[in-house]
């Protein structure tokens, strides 16, 4: 330790206020690009790494000209919607949203064909056509038109004729997706090892284009939600009236990202000055901890802005996570500081300061690794929010355990503190209370223990992945209320999309037990033909008629809404055709007999000719009770494959449902491999520290009963895992490790002094089991702040950490002193 000594000696003591300087240039530079700081709710932060499915439900959009780029705003007057103040009421609305700058068009039941003239026949569909917006359809017939169109009923207005929607789209420029695939396929370059240093440079350059781009994008798409809503709160006394729509769920989720980052800042803050006046009653000790812990904040966001990192709803809270950790460091050497001043009142307060610094380096540092490596367990999950949150954190730990031991002797070294008058006394602690507990009822500590563990494999067993997007915020947010309006009115929330694809070859098409699609024939004539001309097309009878059994098949399930595909717009032209079902040779002419105008509503978003594709749009129901979504995704996929024919290769089944179950589905694993990778890596440092098996071993046994903990409430609670709890466990242990590594090397200290195990153990909870004590109630009290945020996952996390750190404190005075005791492994008593 003499560089140590050296380096503080030489560099800090004399001169403390260069070092603070040296400091506050570093906080300058950190915040010159402060503007840059970046957050992200996109898909791309809500899906696993290097999930492709992304990228597929982006070409199926592209491909069938559909997109989820819109609002949903849904319209329930007090009045009857199909009168003439209603529907008057209801355009006003409509042209307000339809004249903000970047909204490009709406779609309302104003102007969606109703298809109701008496005239209208399959040759007259192009000039019968009528809309409430340009003809003067009465009100009541209006109504009837759209309630028996196939299309628009639990779509565009509720079964009951009272609730409607406004769709207004708000499209994604190509400029986004020619930098996105462009950056994309540099990337897939660069990890292949295929790239020249040109491409990596482009890479570079369209990353950075991208980034801007995006930025620029969001700030704009976040102006025309902001004006949307102003426009709804001007009508909401006449209407109710919410706002939906993935766009929407996105700036949401970045406003509470915001809140988060902002409320919970400030308000971890206040919490932990107001703990720290309770607990130590001197200003030197409440402002010299929070510095420290700005600081660290301070310099981690400045770094994120400087590289352009963007902080997701999962790293939202690594400002209360440094916070809490750098206040932890802080207040060991608090405490081990006042103890110095107790044992000996006359040193000088440099003195002090050298051998606090000099006594806690050690412990803190591996306190600190155990923590980092906690968190950088978290790089192993496969999913991009938490690898990025796992970083974050690594880095932010290795500048709170800097900043600890630079900063704040530096800062004492200025202002060193007097000494308190209840230093002095020989007042018993509280935590001593627990050595006479752990001393007498040593028996009960480990039945205690066992039940405990116990109920922790219970309640592992019963852990599920299955979670409701809508659950993921409080009922009286926007998002939850226009989820449930949308849902029970207008057909289901979650996009998902089936695509079959037509890929056998024409001489297959004619072989029993080939391709599902066994029509290869000529529509017209009832023996099939050899005429090439048909054999690509859709349009045939035999592959509508399976289609539809598809359809109905998707129709039925009960936790999806609404399910379009080309044979709505079949049922709509029979309707057309006065209740007939077309027949072939109609069939083989629907492609020409739709109007141009109506080839996006009704062709193009569910058949592509070019790619032999159908693609069928389902809404699934957030609001379900029997939603699994695991389940439901490998019924279709069975049914499909089974029991209807299909080839695996022809059922592509992909959208947001798709990507969120991907993730959900990987905690299980992840969980596994971030907690594996945690105990042994701290396992690995025990050996190290403590150079014993058996002490690892004790060591590791109150942290297994926190992590277990935490765990197990979760399954008996039946909360289930999601992004956000994933990360609890391993933080957990991360966390919790801090206070063995502390107690261990404070009970090998002072051990060495009478080699009486007992009386070490009353000293160690006098001592460094107050600091335990402080900094495990300054942690919880921290994380309970989290119990006020609008975002579910997140008020979990906090009250599932807060508990793991009780249990984990609690292991740590009880459970650990009393194995030290039983296992004896410093030596003999003496």
């Amino acid at each position: 330790m003499s560089w140590l000594r050296s380096f503080y000696d030489r560099l800090i003591f004399p001169h403390p206020v260069l070092a603070l300087l040296l400091f506050g240039a570093l906080l300058v530079i950190a915040s010159l690009r402060l503007d840059h700081f970046r957050l992200d709710a996109s898909a791309e932060s809500l899906v696993l790494e290097d999930d492709r499915e992304l990228e597929q439900y982006r070409q199926v959009n592209r491909r069938f000209t559909s997109s989820d780029d819109f609002l949903i705003v849904t319209f329930t007057p007090e009045q009857e919607l199909f009168s003439k103040e209603g529907l008057a009421l209801l355009r006003s609305l409509r042209n307000e949203l339809a004249a903000l700058e970047n909204v490009s068009s709406t779609n309302s039941i104003l102007n969606v064909p109703l298809l109701h003239s008496p005239d209208l026949t399959l040759d007259t569909v192009d000039s019968e056509i009528k809309t409430i917006d340009e003809d003067q359809v009465p009100p009541d017939t209006a109504r009837k038109a759209l309630l028996n169109n196939p299309l628009y009923p639990n779509l565009l207005i509720s079964e009951d004729g009272r609730t409607t929607a406004i769709q207004v789209n708000l499209p994604t420029p190509d400029r986004y997706f020619e930098l996105l695939y462009k950056r994309n396929r540099l990337q897939d370059k660069v990890d292949s090892g295929q790239a020249s240093a040109e491409e990596k440079q482009q890479l570079e350059s369209v990353s950075q284009q991208f980034i801007e781009f995006t930025e620029a994008q969001g700030e704009q798409r976040d102006r025309t939600i902001s004006n949307v809503r102003d426009i709804l709160d001007s009508y909401r006394d006449r209407a109710e009236i919410y706002l939906g729509g993935v766009p929407m769920i996105v700036a949401d989720m970045i406003r509470f990202i915001q809140n988060d980052l902002s409320t919970f800042g400030v308000g971890v803050l206040l919490f932990l000055l107001l703990t720290l006046a309770i607990i130590f009653r001197q200003w030197r000790w409440v402002l010299v901890p929070l510095l420290c812990c700005s600081f660290t904040v301070w310099l981690m966001i400045g770094y994120l802005s400087w590289m352009r990192w963007p902080v997701t709803v999962i790293s939202s809270n690594f400002v209360s996570l440094l916070l809490i950790m750098t206040l932890s460091l802080t207040i060991h050497l608090i405490v081990r500081y006042r103890e110095f001043q107790h044992d000996d009142p006359e040193a000088e307060s440099q003195d002090i300061l050298r051998r606090t610094l000099l006594a806690m380096i050690k412990p803190c540092f591996y306190m600190a690794i155990t923590t980092i490596v906690a968190f950088g367990s978290l790089t192993f999950s496969g999913i991009r929010p938490v690898i990025d949150f796992g970083w974050m954190m690594t880095l932010g730990l290795m500048v709170a355990f800097l900043i600890t031991f630079i900063v704040f002797p530096a800062l004492l070294a200025l202002m060193p503190p007097p000494l308190d008058d209840r230093v002095k006394s020989d007042r018993v602690p509280f935590t001593d209370r627990f050595a006479n507990f752990t001393e007498r009822f040593g028996k009960t500590v480990f039945v205690g223990s066992g039940i405990i563990a116990v109920l922790c494999v219970i309640g592992l067993n019963r852990l599920t992945v299955e979670n409701s997007f809508i659950n993921y915020f409080k009922s009286s947010t926007e998002i939850h209320q226009g989820m449930v309006t949308i849902d029970n009115r207008l057909g289901g929330t979650t996009p998902l999309d089936i695509v079959i694809t037509d890929e056998a070859p024409p001489e297959a098409e004619a072989q029993p037990g080939g391709d599902p699609f066994a029509s290869g024939c000529d529509p017209f004539v009832e023996d099939c033909g050899g005429d090439e001309e048909y054999r690509d097309t859709w349009f045939t009878y035999q592959k509508m008629e399976r289609l539809r059994k598809v359809h109905n098949y998707l129709d039925s399930l009960p936790q999806t809404g609404k399910v379009l595909s080309i044979v709505t717009t079949l049922d709509i032209l029979a309707r057309v055709n006065g209740g007939e079902p077309l027949d072939a040779l109609q069939l083989a002419f629907v492609p020409s007999q739709i109007p141009k105008d109506l080839k996006d509503i009704l062709l193009t978003p569910y058949i592509s000719e070019e790619h032999d594709q159908s693609r069928f749009s389902i809404r699934v129901l957030e609001t379900s009770q029997d939603l699994e979504r695991d389940q439901l995704l490998e019924n279709i996929r069975t049914h499909l494959t089974e029991d209807m024919g299909f080839q695996d290769d022809q059922v592509q089944i992909t959208g947001m449902m798709v990507m969120y179950n991907n993730m959900l589905q990987s905690l299980f694993d992840s969980q596994i491999k971030t907690i594996g990778v945690v105990f042994l890596a701290i396992m690995a440092m025990f050996l190290v520290l403590f150079r014993s098996v058996k002490l690892a071993l004790v060591g590791m046994a109150p942290n297994l009963i926190a992590a277990g903990s935490v765990l197990g409430l979760m399954g008996w609670l039946g909360v289930p895992l999601d992004m956000m709890t994933i990360t609890v466990a391993a933080i957990t242990v991360g966390i919790a490790v801090d206070d063995t590594i502390h107690y261990i090397h404070r009970f090998k200290t002072e051990f060495t002094k009478d080699g009486d195990y007992i009386a070490t153990m009353h000293r160690c909870h006098r001592s460094i089991g107050q600091a335990m004590f402080f900094t495990s109630l300054t942690i919880i009290t921290g994380f309970s702040i989290l119990v006020l945020s609008n975002f579910i996952p997140t008020i979990y996390f906090g009250l599932f950490t807060g508990f793991a750190m009780f249990m984990a404190l609690l292991g740590a005075l009880t459970l650990l002193p009393r194995l030290i005791v039983l296992v004896k492994p410093f030596g003999k008593q003496a």
